[in-house]
C-alpha cells in the first residue's frame, strides 16, 4: 500500500546542503554541487552511475540511521569510496579522511559497524540539539526550526572545508554486482581475522635479492613499491578493517606453531613472498604448516611483475611454492586459488581480498562448530567458541535491486559529485 514518501525529508536535507555549498564555492550557478542517488530512474543504468559518481566525488556523506546500516547497497557504496581512501594513503603514505557522516537519527556507539564507528567526528560542533535528536528530529519539528539551519550550515562548512583540504585520487568504477558491504552481516560481536606475513627482512634476504621491498620486520614487506609507498601488511589490514573485521597482523616468524588437535582461534589470511622459501628453515615451517588441513586459512601470494628480479626467477619459485604448500594453493574457492598463484597489482588485491576473507570466514564457522570435543558423561556441555552475530547469524534477506527502495543520504560536494544514503 501507499503511504508517505519516507525520502521526502531526505530530499529537502539535500537541497538545503547544495544551496549551502554553492553559496560556499565559486561553482556557477546552477552546477551540481552534489549528487543523490535516488535522482536516477530506472533503466538508466543505475549500477553504472553510482559506480562513475562514486570512483570521483571529493566528500561521501553517509546519513546515519538503523536503516542506512541495515541497508546492503549502503554498505556496498561506503566500501567503494573507502577503498578510494585505502589505496590513496597506501600510494602517497598520507591519509584521507574524506567521509563526513550527519546523524539523521541519533545511534549508540555500540550500534555502528565498525567503519562508522572509528570515524573520529566531532558531532558535537553542529549543535547540541542535534546530536540528542539528529536532522530528522530537528526537520520534522517546527519549534527546531533555528537548530536545523544551523546544523545544516555547519555541515555544509565541514564538507566544503574536506574537499578544499582532502584530495582522494580518483579511482576505477565498483562493479556492486560483485562488491562487498562495509556492514558485513547483521549486528553482533565483532568479527576477528587475522593476517600473517611470511617475507624476509632486511637482514635475512637471499643473497642478491633488492633491499628495497623489505624492512626491519616481515610486516615491513611492501611488493607493489614503487607504486606503494606503504606495506601491503597495513593496505591488507585497513581493507579487512572495511569489511567490518577487527584484524590483527604478525610474522609468521613469530608465530607459534598451532596445535592441529585444537579448534582454530580465528580465521587467517596468510600473505606470502615468493622469496620467503628462499630460507631453508622458513620453507620447512611453511611445508610444515600446510601438511595440516586448515581450511580457514587463505592463502594469498603477492608477487610484482613489473619487478625485474620477480619476473626473471617466477618459474623457479613458483615450482618451489607449490612443492612446499600444495594444499594450501589448491583449496578453497576460486578465488583463493586465484589468489594463490599470485596477484600482480594493488588493485587487484583489493579486488580479490574481500573474497578471500569471506572464504575463511566461512570456513571458520564451520570448523569451529565441528572440533570442540565432546563433555564427559554426566557433564554439562562446553561452550563452544564461536562468534556471535555477524558471521553467524543467518543472511540478510536480499536487499531490493533498485536504489529507489532503500532509504537515502546526501553526498553534496564542494567541486563535483557525491553520495550517500540514509
Amino acid at each position: 500500500m501507499g503511504g508517505p514518501d519516507p525520502d521526502m525529508w531526505v530530499e529537502r536535507l539535500f537541497r538545503d546542503l547544495c544551496g549551502h555549498v554553492l553559496a560556499l564555492t565559486d561553482l556557477p550557478a546552477g552546477s551540481p554541487a552534489g549528487f543523490m542517488d535516488r535522482e536516477i530512474r530506472s533503466g538508466e543504468g543505475w549500477s553504472e552511475r553510482l559506480g562513475e559518481v562514486l570512483s570521483t566525488c571529493r566528500v561521501f556523506v553517509p546519513l546515519f540511521s538503523p536503516r542506512y546500516f541495515a541497508s546492503e547497497m549502503c554498505g556496498k557504496e561506503w566500501y567503494a569510496f573507502a577503498q578510494r581512501a585505502i589505496y590513496h594513503q597506501a600510494k602517497s603514505n598520507r591519509s584521507a579522511e574524506a567521509i563526513v557522516p550527519a546523524l539523521w537519527v541519533p545511534l549508540p556507539p555500540e550500534q555502528l559497524p565498525g567503519p562508522a564507528e572509528r570515524l573520529q567526528f566531532n558531532h558535537r560542533a553542529f549543535g547540541d540539539r542535534y546530536v540528542t535528536d539528529g536532522l530528522y528530529g530537528l526537520i520534522k519539528l517546527r519549534r527546531f526550526a533555528e537548530e536545523y539551519e544551523a546544523a545544516v550550515y555547519e555541515l555544509a562548512k565541514r564538507i566544503v572545508s574536506v574537499a578544499d583540504t582532502t584530495r582522494v585520487a580518483s579511482g576505477s568504477p565498483v562493479d556492486y554486482r560483485h562488491a562487498p558491504s562495509a556492514f558485513g552481516k547483521p549486528s553482533g560481536g565483532p568479527r576477528p581475522m587475522h593476517l600473517t606475513i611470511a617475507a624476509p627482512t632486511r637482514h635475512d634476504l637471499p643473497e642478491g635479492r633488492a633491499p628495497d621491498y623489505y624492512g626491519k620486520q616481515s610486516q615491513d614487506w611492501n611488493p607493489y613499491h614503487p607504486d606503494s609507498a606503504r606495506p601491503l601488511a597495513y593496505v591488507a589490514q585497513d581493507l579487512v578493517r572495511s569489511l567490518n573485521y577487527q584484524a590483527t597482523v604478525s610474522s609468521f616468524d613469530h608465530e607459534a606453531p598451532p596445535d592441529p588437535d585444537q579448534p582454530p582461534a580465528r580465521p587467517e589470511i596468510l600473505l606470502v613472498d615468493r622469496w620467503a622459501l628462499e630460507d631453508d628453515e622458513r620453507c620447512a615451517r611453511l611445508a610444515a604448516f600446510d601438511a595440516e588441513p586448515r581450511p580457514w586459512v587463505s592463502l594469498v601470494v603477492a608477487w610484482n611483475r613489473d619487478d625485474p628480479q620477480s619476473r626473471l626467477s617466477e618459474a623457479q619459485l613458483v615450482r618451489k611454492l607449490e612443492r612446499t604448500m600444495p594444499r594450501q594453493m589448491s583449496q578453497g574457492r576460486p578465488a583463493c586459488r586465484l589468489a594463490a598463484r599470485g596477484v600482480f597489482s594493488m588493485e587487484a588485491f583489493g579486488q580479490i581480498l574481500p573474497q578471500v576473507v569471506e572464504s575463511a570466514a566461512q570456513e571458520y564457522l564451520r570448523h569451529a562448530e565441528v572440533f570442540p570435543p565432546a563433555p564427559p558423561p554426566g557433564s554439562a556441555r562446553p561452550t563452544r567458541f564461536r562468534l556471535s552475530g555477524p558471521m553467524g547469524a543467518p543472511a540478510p534477506a536480499p536487499a531490493p535491486d533498485h536504489p529507489d527502495t532503500h532509504s537515502r543520504g546526501t553526498a553534496p560536494d564542494a567541486e563535483d559529485t557525491d553520495d550517500g544514503r540514509s
